[in-house]
């Protein structure tokens, strides 16, 4: 049984991942037809990193790989008509976006009645958040609450969305822990399963073309991985496969602190929430390493993160507090050491400039 479920595991994640490298190339042709590309300004703050114009309908490919393979591996139900229907909405947005720039409001918009899909058509509902020993219960707000937290993980994945590899490394990532502690916890044949490694085998796929140099972008469609995350959190805390809707949230840590510090940023500075900036983490990062090893790095820290959900699910708190304190060490370094929150510049920078003035003053 053990070995069956492992190859049924296996197949969903190659059968999409094929199809999801099969069809990007599709998608980079459709999205020069209809002038869905992304081409580097200068305005913006210059926050375009790429040089030369990029396909940007890498997202809907995925969703049509997702697509593909729930009709080869998926079951009918009322939450699963809801959460195509919702996945519909949140691509139609994102493709509208990818050739005529929506206002982020237009964008709130589509997220929202999303959103709402989920909660009132298909019944998927927070009822309450325990960590540690802790519970809140949101009682009459649950549907509110939970409107909000699929909305906030849309967009958590769509700020992260900045370099080669980025958005579908760090998705990747969560889908491969969820699935493990799914697996681990017997949960085979589950909707939180198969969504999950149905999305790994499309993400993986997508990654193929996407990781440095990209040769397409998700594009605003990189708000669906968002919200599939939102879906399989849901599902699994419902579940009880990730036992507590902190674990999704430790394995997201580091897109979640990325989303809090711009938040934090912008407001000091008295910008909208949602202005483009780049000041992100991977930003910094940019400014001391290349491209490649900047993602890189980036996926490592996620990979902390999603050990420390892993063996808190596993309760083996000594090496969950061993990892957390590493963690909380990093997120320390680079609030003080870098302009992730303020506008100083990194204390490292300042120091090359004058070795630099020293150097000349020299010669």
């Amino acid at each position: 049984m053990f070995g069956a479920d492992i190859d049924h595991i296996i197949k969903i994640v190659l059968v999409t991942f094929v199809f999801s490298i099969c069809i990007m190339p599709i998608m980079k042709k459709i999205a020069h037809h209809i002038g869905a590309i992304d081409i580097p300004r200068s305005t913006e703050q210059n926050r375009h990193i790429h040089k030369k114009p990029i396909p940007k309908l890498g997202g809907l490919g995925i969703f049509l790989a997702f697509i593909f393979g729930y009709m080869l591996f998926g079951q009918h139900s009322i939450k699963m008509n809801a959460i195509l229907i919702g996945s519909f909405v949140i691509v139609l947005t994102g493709i509208i976006d990818d050739i005529n720039d929506l206002r982020a409001s237009r964008q709130l918009i589509g997220q929202l009645i999303a959103a709402t899909i989920i909660v009132f058509y298909g019944g998927i509902v927070l009822t309450d958040l325990s960590a540690f020993g802790l519970s809140f219960h949101f009682g009459n707000l649950s549907k509110l609450v939970t409107i909000l937290f699929i909305v906030g993980c849309i967009n958590i994945i769509n700020f992260t969305d900045g370099l080669d590899g980025l958005s579908g490394g760090v998705t990747s990532i969560f889908y491969l822990t969820t699935g493990i502690i799914c697996f681990y916890q017997g949960r085979i044949g589950t909707l939180e399963i198969t969504l999950t490694f149905i999305m790994l085998g499309a993400t993986l796929g997508f990654l193929v073309h996407n990781f440095y140099p990209a040769k397409i972008f998700a594009g605003c469609c990189s708000q669906f991985m968002g919200f599939i995350i939102a879906v399989i959190s849901l599902l699994g805390f419902k579940g009880t496969a990730l036992t507590s809707l902190f674990v999704p949230i430790l394995i997201l840590g580091l897109p979640i602190l990325d989303t809090l510090f711009a938040i934090i940023r912008r407001t000091l500075k008295g910008q909208p929430i949602f202005a483009a900036d780049k000041q992100h983490f991977h930003h910094q990062l940019l400014g001391r390493f290349s491209q490649r090893t900047a993602v890189l790095i980036i996926y490592g820290i996620n990979i902390l993160f999603a050990l420390t959900s892993i063996f808190y699910v596993l309760k083996d708190p000594t090496a969950a507090k061993t990892v957390y304190i590493i963690l909380i060490i990093i997120v320390i370094w680079f609030v003080c050491f870098t302009s992730i929150i303020t506008d100083k510049k990194p204390k490292l920078k300042n120091l090359k400039k004058k070795l630099k003035k020293e150097a000349r003053k020299k010669k």
